[in-house]
């Protein structure tokens, strides 16, 4: 790749494994840094998280209170709090049962953003949401992940910028030849807002409403440290702090994480299948193969955050040869199929690896997503849910087969996973 250097960092990862501690500059861990602090305080989570459910409609702190199992005193600290940073307003009275009308009280999507990068093998997206996971703005380019680290550093820095600075001029229109966005952008002047908090290396001065950035990328790689191994079929990449590098240039928290992760993790926390304690597995077929687990309505990395490496179980014993070195991969075979024009095997390949999944696992739902299935997503749900079929019908399945859809979100669902690696713990969600 001419020049990807592996770049030794004097900051350790914080607990979150967010890279805060590197993206601080002098003077921004004033204001700012408390306000992350009380965010992340795991009660103010939980009133964060009904807010946001209880979308514009309110809740009342009486509600609060009974569904978290916080005092009511307890909760109307928290609550007072969040209404000086301006998390939280109130969105009117509701009749009581008994005594005088209730103040309801509504999360301010406007309040914070957090950017979503999907760095692919051969694009770059990348999207503004609010706190309610709302799009706001949105870049898509052409990216050759193989260029060089400075080439794509470049490429990742000024898109994030882009989207960013039409943040503090309040506008959400979108750029990169994407369908415009608009509204609810917000002027950078909302509760995460404060003494120049994102201010400094990266030049995202004035924006105090933005959490940080999260980049989604293939693997493998080590999420809880945000560096790269050897990315598949880009082995130079191999122990590149990404996240670390990212976070200096940016001047904002950064987290690091495979695409398959971040689009499970986002389709949970937006209330998709498995966000209630269940499970589902997110199947990414584009450039290559993956899957996002979420076991429990957390998302599952393993304790080396290696989960989900899916298109690189072996199912043809000396089948052509992948670029992870093995073997009849399911990529391999999967892919070839997909350039032979061939999507029926292509669908019934991905359909025998979803079955062995689904025979590990036991989950409750595949999902599918990525390029390849949005081009013929109607014969791919078809070819799996075949195969998920027979099988069932094999082994005599209480119930029947495991279903099978196509995800919601279309192309921009590892994006918009990407930026609730930011969000999703600010409202408590399962993170993994």
């Amino acid at each position: 790749m001419g020049g990807v250097k592996r770049v030794s960092t004097a900051t350790a990862a914080d607990a979150t494994g967010t890279g805060a501690g590197a993206a601080r500059s002098p003077g921004s861990a004033g204001a700012a840094g408390a306000n992350l602090e009380m965010l992340r305080s795991h009660n103010a989570a939980l009133v964060l998280g009904l807010l946001r459910d209880a979308g514009g409609e309110g809740i009342s702190r009486l509600e609060l209170a009974e569904r978290t199992g916080l005092t009511p005193q307890a909760v109307s600290k928290i609550t007072a709090r969040l209404r000086e940073q301006g998390l939280a307003a109130e969105a009117g009275r509701r009749a009581s049962t008994g005594g005088k009308p209730r103040t309801v009280l509504r999360l301010v999507p406007e309040a914070g953003h957090a950017v979503g990068v999907h760095l692919d093998r051969d694009e770059l997206r990348v999207v503004l949401v609010d706190l309610d996971g709302a799009v706001v703005g949105e870049r898509c380019e052409e990216l050759d992940l193989g260029a060089g680290a400075e080439a794509v550093l470049g490429a990742v820095c000024g898109a994030v910028r882009g989207v960013v600075e039409r943040l503090g001029r309040g506008t959400g229109a979108a750029e990169g030849g994407s369908a415009a966005t608009e509204g609810g952008a917000g002027t950078g002047s909302g509760a995460l807002a404060g003494s120049g908090g994102l201010a400094g290396v990266g030049a995202l001065a004035g924006v105090g409403s933005l959490v940080g950035v999260g980049v989604a990328l293939p693997g493998p790689l080590d999420h809880a440290h945000g560096v790269l191994h050897r990315v598949t079929g880009f082995p130079e990449w191999d122990g590149f702090p990404l996240r670390d590098v990212l976070a200096e240039r940016l001047g904002v928290p950064v987290v690091v994480d495979k695409d398959t992760n971040a689009a499970a993790l986002g389709l949970a926390a937006g209330g998709e299948e498995g966000a209630a304690g269940g499970s589902f597995a997110y199947l990414h077929l584009g450039t290559g193969l993956g899957a996002g687990l979420v076991i429990g309505g957390t998302v599952h990395r393993g304790a080396r955050t290696g989960a989900g490496e899916f298109g690189h179980q072996v199912i043809q014993l000396d089948g052509p040869l992948c670029e992870c070195g093995n073997r009849g991969c399911v990529e391999v075979l999967c892919l070839g199929a997909v350039a032979r024009g061939d999507v029926a095997e292509a669908a019934r390949v991905l359909g025998v690896a979803a079955g062995n999944l689904v025979g590990l696992l036991d989950i409750d739902v595949v999902l599918l997503g990525g390029r390849t299935v949005a081009g013929a997503p109607e014969a791919y749900v078809r070819g799996v849910g075949d195969v998920l079929g027979a099988r069932a019908r094999r082994e005599g399945v209480r119930g029947g087969a495991v279903p099978v859809r196509v995800a919601p979100r279309g192309e921009r669902v590892v994006a918009e996973g990407a930026a609730q690696l930011l969000l999703a713990p600010l409202f408590g969600r399962g993170v993994g």
